[in-house]
């Protein structure tokens, strides 16, 4: 077990980064980052864009190690400009693609399949600034689906490797 921080958390009901780069964001809502998020099996955060969306299953939490932020381009960067979910320090999460993982934020584990890479997109380039998309290639986080319910809040958590693959889930 490893001990983390969940340092920030994005629940967002609208999808900010349609259309074209050049063209800017959407205008979002004002509190997309919160305290807790209350996680579903199978379905995603409560209130997120793509929570219980059949096409986003596989792929309807993002984690992101602030470590590899690219606080050289934009120091003030976070969620909001990279549109994932959680935001932990401590982990190297971009290495667990194929496990199976669990974050215990204090109120009981909530157990989660790592998919894939989260892939950086050209918008990073307009919502951080130029370079970030190269920056964040193979450190963008990672695309998941909750196995478990629960609630995962802001602060110390413990991180678990519960399997190393989750093929015959």
């Amino acid at each position: 077990m490893t001990e983390v921080e969940v340092v920030q958390l994005l629940v967002s009901p609208t999808h900010r980064f349609e259309g074209r780069p050049a063209d800017g964001p959407a205008a979002g809502p004002a509190d997309e980052t919160v305290r807790q998020v209350e996680v579903r099996r199978n379905l995603g955060l409560v209130g997120d864009r793509y929570f219980a969306r059949p096409a986003h299953r596989d792929a309807s939490v993002t984690i992101m190690a602030v470590e590899n932020l690219p606080l050289d381009i934009a120091p003030s960067v976070d969620l909001r400009h990279t549109r994932r979910n959680i935001l932990l320090r401590g982990v190297d999460i971009d290495a667990y693609v194929g496990a199976t993982i669990a974050l215990d934020s204090g109120t009981g584990p909530v157990t989660f399949a790592v998919n894939r890479s989260a892939r950086p997109c050209a918008w990073m380039d307009a919502t951080i600034g130029p370079g970030a998309q190269r920056a964040l290639r193979g450190k963008g986080g990672v695309r998941c689906t909750p196995l478990s319910d629960g609630v995962l809040t802001r602060g110390e958590a413990t991180f678990r490797v519960v399997s190393a693959s989750h093929a015959s889930r």
